[in-house]
């Protein structure tokens, strides 16, 4: 089927729009959905235009891709279609749809790192995955970090809660041994005055045995001479 002239027209007028749109850098305005971290006052740091890298834009006076896109975002221009976070790296593809541009982002604690730019989807979508994966890759050693942090942190307050168990028992210990020696010294106490006791009953029974035999000797000699009782 062949097309007409005047849709071969629109397709070409379409896509030098796009060419130049892509290239040429131009800014339209446009309403959108407000992306999540530009909420949170996210403020681009040195990024890169197009394929460039982070340099480009701070040598271009911040005229690259970082400073379009973060002027998209303050002005709430663009739709946030996918968002990884790993650790504090993250990568983010928008949609302009005003230009039907993608704009593809890595950063690092909200600060763009990288920006590119296309109006091919399906690359978008690759550069997204690609950007998503370099977050997995350079937060291992963050997300390592801090698991290691709160293993340590863990095992630290195990430790006080062992040491302060430990020093609990040392002073019941401690007081056990003291009432122990206390108990010892109260024992051997006892048991000296209990001998002294023993000798001082031992003596009374002698001395109470020659008084009974006193007594009896006294009561027969004031008996003598006298009748015997009855029984």
């Amino acid at each position: 089927m062949t097309k007409s002239p005047l849709i071969m027209r629109h397709a070409v007028l379409l896509a030098a729009a796009c060419a130049l749109l892509q290239h040429g850098g131009i800014a339209l305005a446009g309403a959108g959905a407000q992306p999540s971290f530009a909420a949170a006052g996210a403020t681009p740091g040195s990024g890169a235009g197009g394929e460039q890298n982070a340099g480009a834009a701070a040598t271009q006076g911040m005229q690259g891709d970082v400073a379009e896109l973060t002027r998209l975002i303050q002005r709430g221009a663009l739709n946030e279609l996918r968002t990884t976070y790993n650790g504090g790296y993250g990568a983010s593809l928008f949609f302009y749809p005003q230009e039907l541009t993608y704009y593809v982002a890595l950063f690092q604690d909200k600060q763009f790192w990288r920006v590119i730019k296309s109006q091919d989807d399906v690359r978008a979508e690759q550069i997204y995955a690609n950007f998503a994966q370099q977050t997995a890759q350079l937060a291992e050693a963050e997300i390592s970090r801090t698991k290691l942090q709160a293993q340590t942190a863990f095992l630290q307050r195990v430790i006080d809660l062992s040491q302060d168990r430990a020093k609990r028992l040392q002073a019941d210990l401690d007081v056990a041994q003291g009432q122990q020696a206390k108990a010892a010294e109260y024992q051997r106490q006892v048991r000296g005055e209990t001998a002294l006791l023993h000798d001082e009953e031992q003596k009374a029974q002698v001395e109470l045995r020659n008084v009974q035999q006193q007594v009896q000797q006294l009561q027969r000699q004031t008996e003598a001479g006298l009748p015997a009782a009855r029984k």
